[in-house]
């Protein structure tokens, strides 16, 4: 994944409720595809820790973009049914990246 300055990627860190999992995980691939539709879109992945954080670190092309996936109506809905009925803790990191490398072993840079 190529990488500039003005890319926004955001780090959202959560841990569900017990009694969350079937409702969320029936949410969460329509929300990734929404995501994954919008302009801008670069990329996002999820990680499990075997303690039961999750990670998901989306990354979009720019600010731009970022608020465009932040504020979408279907989002919103979605933050607040998390709020509301499924984390029982999360926290949200949004930055640019000031620097970027990539490598992939046996190809050039």
């Amino acid at each position: 994944m190529a990488q500039n300055p003005s890319h926004v990627i955001t780090i959202f860190r959560n841990r569900l409720k017990e009694s969350a999992t079937e409702e969320y995980a029936a949410l969460s691939p329509s929300m990734t595809d929404l995501a994954r539709g919008m302009s801008g879109f670069i990329d996002a992945k999820t990680f499990v820790a075997p303690d039961g954080e999750r990670v998901t670190v989306v990354t979009f092309a720019d600010q731009v973009a970022h608020e465009a996936w932040r504020d979408h109506p279907a989002h919103r809905e979605a933050q607040q049914r998390g709020i509301e009925e499924f984390y029982s803790e999360y926290s949200i990191q949004v930055g640019t990246v000031s620097y970027s490398n990539h490598f992939t072993s046996g190809t050039s840079q």
